[in-house]
């Protein structure tokens, strides 16, 4: 296995697609990376409105200026995003957010804020190409105002937040912040020392183009689900689900599922006002809750229905929800679960047909690069092409379009693929493990979870 991956890697280094969507270090997992297509190979897209060459690897400057991308990020933040690569400015909009505007309250977050600031390629030599660096954006620190107080983005220009724009899509990494509970003085009394946590960035996917249509949702469904919890010392847990949907939104668990109720929302999914996707008032936990007292879930779901590729493809936000004494009840609320779901159709997957190289962020505060062929399957760092693990694949389907894995030391896991996208869940340390520089290092290694764009077909 580890000569095909050497064969391969080294046909790879010749692509000028796979380190375009490398380099950096995340905060949560969450898609972070664009599938690569051009002009009208870009199905339910079609090609963009101005002139392109079929080799460019982003659309031009105006086309990418013309559009507002909406996605989720791992942090549990419905996003809107908006680059003038002609101005070099960006503009972004928080609609849904568990991120505290300040240490000093863990309640008030940066939902509904506006910031805005300026973008710049990244320099000269930090990716193999000329083309690549003009398809990537690095966030310069951000400004805007919230119910009267200003807020600036943190800004490390060793790991700056990046966005790397692809036909249909933007993803990579947005403002992160600190996340500090025992700043704020009731939190503190109810979850005392708790670790604070900076995160550079948080990672990112949006889309061009979504869908408003609850029917386009109207199917089955395998759910692979990844949260994390700030008030347990940021414990995180992944999950596995089988879910199915009727065009009104109503989530049903079909028979032989592995879970015995709906793990992404339990309520009907409703046009949420702030924007083009949906929201549940009732979000279920899949992590035991760090206080027994408020354990009864209070966060929302958020659902985008991006559309790439001729698929839809269901991105689900989970938005933790924390309440404090004197803000409407003498009894606080507090569910901070937040994290990230990909779903993709239970639809038999056969071997081969979603060969090809990925890249993507993970659990390790990572971006990651993937190769997969047939029954096997790894893990290489996008900068040095090295194999960190590998895997193995399982077709057998007992669950239609949900792939069994198994990595070299015999964890277990699954796959799941829809749209050029890919997520994973194994049960084991993988890829290295937690990035030794990262702020985060002291976060527990397992489980695995990633999701990964297709850059290139096998």
């Amino acid at each position: 296995m580890l000569d095909l991956f050497r064969g391969v890697a080294l046909a790879m280094v010749a692509s000028p697609l796979l380190i375009a969507c490398g380099g950096g270090n995340a905060s949560d997992p969450g898609p972070i990376s664009p599938a690569q297509c051009s002009g009208s190979t870009c199905t339910n897209q079609g090609a963009p409105s101005s002139a392109t060459p079929a080799t460019a690897l982003c659309p031009s400057d105006s086309d990418i200026a013309a559009n507002t991308y909406l996605g989720g990020a791992g942090s549990g933040e419905v996003v809107s995003l908006n680059i003038n690569p002609t101005n070099m400015t960006y503009k972004l909009t928080w609609l849904a957010s568990p991120i505290p505007l300040q240490s000093s309250s863990v309640q008030n977050t940066r939902t509904g804020l506006t910031i805005t600031g300026t973008v710049q390629h990244p320099p000269s030599g930090s990716l193999p190409s000329a083309a690549q660096i003009a398809c990537a954006f690095q966030l310069q620190a951000g400004t805007g105002t919230l119910n009267g107080t200003t807020y600036t983005t943190a800004y490390n220009s060793q790991n700056p937040p990046t966005i790397y724009v692809g036909f249909g899509v933007a993803g990579g990494g947005i403002p992160g912040a600190t996340v500090d509970i025992d700043g704020d003085v009731q939190a503190n009394l109810l979850f005392p020392n708790q670790p604070a946590r900076t995160f550079d960035f948080y990672p990112f996917l949006a889309f061009s183009s979504v869908s408003t249509s609850l029917s386009d949702l109207k199917g089955s469904y395998n759910a692979l689900l990844y949260h994390i919890v700030p008030s347990s010392e940021f414990a995180a847990a992944a999950k596995v689900a089988q879910e199915s949907y009727d065009a009104n939104g109503n989530c049903s668990v079909p028979g032989g599922a592995t879970n015995t109720s709906c793990e992404t929302a339990s309520s009907t999914w409703t046009t949420d006002p702030n924007g083009s996707y949906f929201t549940s008032t009732d979000a279920p936990q899949i992590e035991p809750p760090s206080n027994s007292l408020f354990g009864s879930p209070t966060a929302s779901a958020h659902l985008i229905l991006g559309k790439l590729n001729g698929a839809i493809v269901p991105l689900v936000v989970r938005t933790g929800h924390v309440q404090e004494i004197g803000s409407g009840g003498l009894i606080p609320q507090i569910d901070d679960e937040s994290g990230i779901a990909l779903l993709a159709p239970a639809t038999s997957l056969t071997s081969g047909s979603f060969d090809g190289s990925y890249i993507g962020a993970d659990s390790n505060f990572a971006y990651t690069a993937a190769l997969i062929h047939g029954q096997q399957g790894g893990f290489l760092k996008p900068a040095t092409m090295t194999t960190e693990s590998t895997f193995v694949l399982d077709y057998t389907q007992t669950h239609p379009g949900l792939i069994g894995v198994t990595d070299g030391q015999g964890n277990a896991g699954n796959l799941i693929a829809v749209g050029g996208l890919y997520g994973i869940f194994i049960n084991g340390e993988e890829n290295g493990g937690v990035t030794a520089s990262s702020a985060n290092s002291t976060t527990q290694n397992t489980p695995y979870f990633g999701v990964g764009a297709l850059i290139q077909p096998q």
